[in-house]
């Protein structure tokens, strides 16, 4: 039996291909990418396999990595960034509602915002809200006001309506103050005033006077998605902050997100590989005078650095007391 020529690759032995060699899942050329290295400020193309950056260079460079599989994006002379990250978001409790709410983001005048007040009320389901949730001005309008909650009944006469103003204040039209359970017996809660009129009934003003706890709890009456919408809702939600550049955020917890029930959305999203955001999450206290009970209670189920990239435990916060 004659010995293998050496000039043949032995079993076991032929190097595997670098990984710098391989070739890109994604190839952005023709484009101006921001480096962040001050030695090397500025490329023409990046190469990115498995979720990392893998080469830059320009065009010709990186034309070997091409493959079969790579998508190759055009920048176009455009500028290419890496992904933002938001320090201070509140993803999880947005993504739980994301789909619930009519957004008044760039709405120039407020007829235009009522005119979409009506239309949403005649596609929401029996029973559930039309929630308008920040994003929005009375400065953006043309009339250069807010709505008037008699304007809310009008457009939306059977479907309740909560349009929350900054942290200062919300309109309910008559179908919410119902719903809510607002009547004149209703004591205002501390820090909140629930506004009435001569007759002493609700008049579908609220006033964080000065605490924005009545607005939020008041908004929490709203009735939930169930798991399979809450998925969607949250999924939409992070394609929209992707949309804006985002790829990381740090959520910091906030009111009514009560750990670990309205947390289970995005585990579940994380273990299916579904999130396209990376988020590190805090927990918040939410029953006064029993604070330190329940950090003791979750530092028994989870600890600081517990996930992975995708979903991570930050810490405590953004309040460490409900007084706060």
């Amino acid at each position: 039996m004659t010995a293998p020529s050496t000039s043949m690759p032995v079993a076991g032995l032929v190097p595997a291909p670098r990984q710098e060699d391989a070739p890109a899942d994604l190839l952005v050329r023709n484009a101006k990418v921001f480096t962040g290295d001050p030695d090397r400020p500025e490329a023409r193309a990046v190469a990115i396999r498995d979720g990392r950056v893998t080469a830059l260079g320009d065009d010709h460079s990186l034309a070997h990595l091409v493959g079969p599989g790579t998508r190759v994006v055009d920048g176009l002379g455009r500028r290419v960034i890496p992904g933002l990250n938001d320090s201070h978001l509140h993803v999880i409790r947005g993504g739980l509602n994301y789909v619930l709410e009519l957004r008044w983001d760039g709405v120039r005048s407020l007829r235009h915002a009522l005119a979409m007040l009506r239309e949403q009320a005649g596609r929401t389901p029996k029973g559930q809200w039309i929630r308008v949730v920040g994003g929005w001005t009375a400065e953006q309008f043309a009339e250069r006001r807010m709505p008037t909650v008699a304007e809310l009944n009008a457009v939306a006469p059977d479907t309740p309506v909560f349009v929350l103003h900054l942290y200062q204040s919300a309109l309910m039209n008559r179908a919410a103050v119902r719903a809510a359970g607002f009547t004149r017996e209703t004591p205002d809660p501390r820090g909140g005033q629930i506004v009435r009129g001569r007759d002493g009934e609700p008049n579908g003003v609220l006033l964080a006077a000065p605490g924005a706890l009545i607005l939020y709890s008041t908004l929490a009456k709203a009735p939930a998605l169930d798991e399979a919408d809450k998925r969607t809702s949250t999924r939409h939600f992070l394609r929209e902050l992707n949309r804006f550049g985002l790829t990381s955020a740090v959520d910091a917890a906030g009111g009514f997100q009560n750990f670990p029930d309205n947390y289970a959305t995005v585990v579940d999203l994380a273990r299916s590989g579904e999130l396209s955001l990376r988020i590190a999450y805090h927990l918040f206290p939410q029953t006064a005078g029993q604070e330190l009970a329940d950090l003791k209670r979750w530092t028994e189920m989870v600890k600081p650095g517990d996930g992975d990239e995708w979903l991570r435990l930050n810490g405590a916060g953004e309040n460490l007391t409900w007084a706060a």
